[in-house]
């Protein structure tokens, strides 16, 4: 089984003119640079006092991000660069995208930086839908994007991938770089090693990801790395509307046997709509 390539009508370009939301006041947007914490926790052994407490914030971090998201709902995750503006036709395709899966009922959930991340956002926000971002302390590309309607900041990539994965049932991956790749073959290998049921995977933009399934397909599949079924967990496309029809079915069938009679928010658990 090889890469499935969905085909349907041809991806429409939108303008990405328009205005948008404006982030709230005194926002915290982000920093100049990772933590410090962050980057001593992978400097190898560290007093055990010291290890305890980054286990401690680990921990808490990642409990932070289990109350606040909680209550998504059924939820997709895009990912894609942060390096791609306005002018990128890649960026008109994510706002598509992000547009289509909000009519199609769905929570959209990015790393919520600016890119293609603030154009799923951006379609999702302007389509009257749902859009949640998964901030990250970096260097570079670290400011949320002002169409999110609720957003976290996370010290340590792996805890921030865990909610870009946990609470997602579809993911769909815009054009990136190291980010997006290292978020795209973990998803994967996730549903590879069977760690997580396969949910729909989608890739958008042909142009830019059949190269790289040319070197799974000639490389990887050949060499006997990977199996066919493996390749068989990736769809190429450029189609939102084939995305979305590959989507719906899956995602919101597996959210309602997740999830089940819907739980009550409780306040002093920090859960919120």
């Amino acid at each position: 089984m090889g890469v499935v390539l969905l085909r349907n009508a041809p991806a429409r370009v939108v303008s990405p003119t328009g205005g948008g939301p404006v982030p709230a006041s005194g926002a915290r947007w982000g920093r100049d640079g990772a933590h410090p914490t962050a980057v001593r926790f992978l400097r190898g052994p560290q007093p055990r006092g010291s290890e305890l407490l980054h286990a401690l914030r680990i921990f808490r971090e990642f409990l932070v991000g289990f109350r606040a998201l909680h209550f998504v709902g059924p939820c997709v995750t895009v990912f894609g660069s942060a390096r791609f503006g306005e002018q990128s036709p890649y960026y008109a395709l994510g706002r598509e995208v992000g547009a289509a899966l909000a009519r199609a009922g769905f929570t959209v959930m990015t790393g919520g930086g600016p890119g293609l991340m603030e154009a799923a956002n951006r379609g999702a926000w302007e389509a009257g839908g749902r859009s949640i971002g998964c901030n990250i302390e970096l260097p570079k590309e670290q400011k949320p994007n002002p169409y999110l309607h609720r957003w976290l900041t996370f010290r340590h990539f792996f805890v921030r991938k865990v909610m870009l994965v946990k609470y997602s049932f579809a993911f769909v991956a815009l054009p990136g770089g190291f980010g997006t790749l290292d978020e795209v073959f973990e998803t994967a290998t996730l549903m590879q090693t069977h760690k997580m049921r396969e949910f729909p995977l989608v890739l958008m933009g042909v142009r830019f990801w059949e190269p790289l399934l040319a070197f799974l397909r000639d490389r990887l599949l050949r060499e006997g790395t990977i199996d066919p079924a493996d390749l068989g967990l990736l769809a190429l496309t450029d189609s939102p509307a084939a995305a979305i029809e590959r989507i719906r079915d899956v995602a919101l069938a597996e959210f309602a046997r997740s999830y089940g009679p819907r739980a009550r928010r409780r306040w002093f658990f920090g859960e919120r709509g």
